[in-house]
C-alpha cells in the first residue's frame, strides 16, 4: 500500500484530480446505457477499454497487482462483493446486482469510482441492498470534514447499514490516490468516532463501502482478486473519490 504518509495534493493536483473524476463518472454513466439481460461482462470491459482510449485515458486496473488483473474494470455480480473479472460466459441476468469498478487514468492521475446497477426486475430485498449501500456511502462522504478522524467515516457507515439489518465488508477498504493508485490513508467503512488519523485540507482518497445481506466474511477465490461472500448471499458497493477541503468535503468523481 505504499509508505505511511499521507500525501496532500497542491490546487495544480486536485484539478488534475477532477479531471480524472469528470472522465470515470462518464465512463460509469456511458456503462449505465449497455447494462441490460444478454450482455456479458466482457462485453462491458470491452467497451469501456475502447471508451478510455478514445478519450487519451488508460485502464489503470488492467495488468494491475500480483497476479496482474486480466480486465479493464471490475465486474462483480450478485454475491460477488469486489475485484469480480469480466468474462465471455458471465451473462447478465434479468434481476441481477452488478458493481462496475472503474479508474482511468488521465493524464497521470486516478480517477477511481464504482455503482452498483440492477439489472431489470431484482428482488425488493436486492432493491434495499443497492439503496441502503449507496445512502451509506453518501453518510461516510458527510462525515468528512478537516479536523475530523478517519474513524468518523466507517462509524457513520457501519451504524446505518446495520441498522438496515446489513453488514459491512472488512477485509476491504477505502484508499488515497492520486498519481498512484492505492496508497494511504486507509479508510475503513466500519469504526468508531473520534478515532484514526486526523482529516487535513488536501488529503484525497476514496469512500468506497461494500455492504453484505449477510454475513461481512469474504473469500477469495483461486484467481487470486475475485472475492465472494462467505454464506454466497448478496453484496453491494459504491464508491467516490473525496477530497478534503478546507470546509468539508469535494467529491471529484460525481458528474459536474
Amino acid at each position: 500500500m505504499g509508505s505511511e504518509r499521507i500525501t496532500l495534493l497542491s490546487k495544480r493536483e486536485l484539478d488534475k484530480m477532477r479531471q480524472a473524476g469528470q472522465v470515470a463518472a462518464e465512463l460509469l454513466n456511458y456503462l449505465d446505457t449497455l447494462v441490460k439481460p444478454g450482455v456479458s461482462t466482457k462485453e462491458l470491459n470491452d467497451a469501456a477499454e475502447q471508451w478510455t482510449r478514445d478519450r487519451g485515458a488508460r485502464s489503470a486496473p488492467l495488468g494491475y497487482g500480483e497476479p496482474p488483473f486480466p480486465g479493464s474494470i471490475c465486474t462483480s455480480v450478485n454475491e460477488v462483493i469486489c475485484h469480480g473479472i469480466p468474462n465471455e460466459k458471465q451473462i447478465l441476468q434479468d434481476g441481477d446486482i452488478i458493481n462496475i469498478d472503474v479508474t482511468p487514468i488521465v493524464d497521470g492521475y486516478h480517477g477511481d469510482t464504482s455503482r452498483t446497477f440492477i439489472v431489470g426486475s431484482p428482488s425488493p430485498l436486492a432493491q434495499k441492498l443497492v439503496a441502503v449501500t449507496e445512502a451509506s456511502m453518501w453518510r461516510g462522504i458527510e462525515a468528512v470534514q478537516p479536523g475530523g478522524r478517519i474513524g468518523d467515516i466507517g462509524a457513520a457507515i457501519q451504524e446505518y447499514a446495520e441498522a438496515e439489518g446489513f453488514s459491512v465488508v472488512r477485509d476491504f477498504v477505502g484508499h488515497g490516490v492520486n498519481r498512484v493508485f492505492h496508497t494511504p490513508p486507509q479508510i475503513p467503512h466500519y469504526g468508531t468516532r473520534g478515532k484514526g488519523k486526523r482529516l487535513r485540507p488536501g488529503m484525497v482518497f476514496t469512500i468506497e463501502p461494500m455492504i453484505n445481506e449477510g454475513t461481512h466474511e469474504a473469500e477469495i477465490q483461486s484467481d487470486g482478486w475475485t472475492a465472494l461472500t462467505k454464506d454466497r448471499k448478496l453484496s453491494a458497493q459504491f464508491e467516490h473519490t473525496v477530497a478534503v477541503t478546507a470546509d468539508g468535503v469535494e467529491v471529484l468523481t460525481k458528474l459536474a
